[in-house]
């Protein structure tokens, strides 16, 4: 039998090929998480709509400013600045709809002003 050594330029393709596999399924995986999270009809509505970050600014000062500091950095809330980094637009709607991080208070505004607000959110 015939002791042959796989080509580097076989054993990089195939590599290559299992790599872009891996990303495809994590793609795939992130894909289906976030299709089901758009499910909600309410993220799902504020997604459609362009937000206005003036707008999104003044309901930030009247709903927001009080624990997220005048300038989103943060009092009894965290900074706010570069959040968008951190958090997905679908996470950012949750995060202010949902209540659930304590003493952060539940609060759903219309489609239209979380959407500005959102636009907000993003541009700090």
């Amino acid at each position: 039998m015939d002791n042959q050594l796989v080509k580097p330029e076989i054993l990089m393709q195939q590599v290559g090929l299992i790599v872009l596999a891996i990303i495809l399924v994590i793609f795939l995986a992130i894909l289906g998480i976030h299709q089901w999270q758009v499910s909600d009809p309410y993220i799902r509505a504020v997604l459609t709509l362009s937000g206005d970050p003036i707008q999104g600014h003044a309901i930030f000062q009247m709903n927001c400013s009080g624990c997220h500091g005048l300038m989103a950095d943060g009092r009894v809330g965290p900074s706010l600045k570069n959040i968008s980094d951190r958090k997905s637009d679908i996470g950012l709607i949750q995060q202010v709809i949902s209540g659930k991080t304590p003493p952060m208070p539940q609060f759903q505004p219309s489609h239209q002003e979380m959407a500005d607000l959102l636009s907000y959110l993003k541009s700090l």
